[in-house]
């Protein structure tokens, strides 16, 4: 088993592997990235993700991509993980453990000191993630807006004073 980063060369596999994520999650017409889209954004002039891509038996078993984010209350950048995805092929067999292994690491080297990301509530990852000893945080509920409340709500700041 291995882990890398992926590179330019990895945008097919990777934009592959977050189609099958998309599937197993339920959604799996919902991928509207393209290859372009990761290029550009992940491995163009300011990269705003990375991935990282797991291998077993020299064969794609998954892959995690994450970027930083910033916390106010400790004033330094932490590891946000977007998606992590093991293929079905491959559940079971350490591939999990290694990605979310070499997430922490990165986050220690880079000096970040968190690793936070989020898990669909019927996911039966969660109770890998428990045994793992990540913390299920219940007080924070996940909220967001897109599409056409986005616009509407942009469009408030239109009259606003500068």
């Amino acid at each position: 088993m291995r882990i890398r980063f992926a590179t330019a060369d990895d945008v097919a596999l990777l934009l592959q592997l977050i189609r099958e994520l998309a599937t197993y999650e339920r959604a799996p017409d919902a991928v509207l990235a393209t290859e372009g889209d990761l290029r550009r954004y992940g491995f163009g002039h300011n990269p705003r993700f990375e991935a990282l891509l797991a291998f077993l038996d020299d064969q794609p078993a998954g892959f995690g991509l994450f970027f930083p984010h910033f916390s106010t209350w400790r004033g330094r950048p932490g590891l946000y993980l977007e998606d992590l995805y093991v293929r079905e092929w491959a559940r079971g067999r350490g591939v999990g453990r290694l990605l979310m292994a070499k997430l922490a690491a990165i986050a220690i080297e880079r000096d970040w000191p968190a690793l936070h990301f989020m898990v669909l509530d019927w996911n039966p990852a969660r109770d890998f993630y428990q045994r793992l000893g990540i913390e299920r945080r219940s007080e924070w509920q996940p909220h967001g807006i897109s599409g056409e409340a986005l616009r509407r709500l942009a469009a408030e700041d239109l009259g606003a004073a500068d």
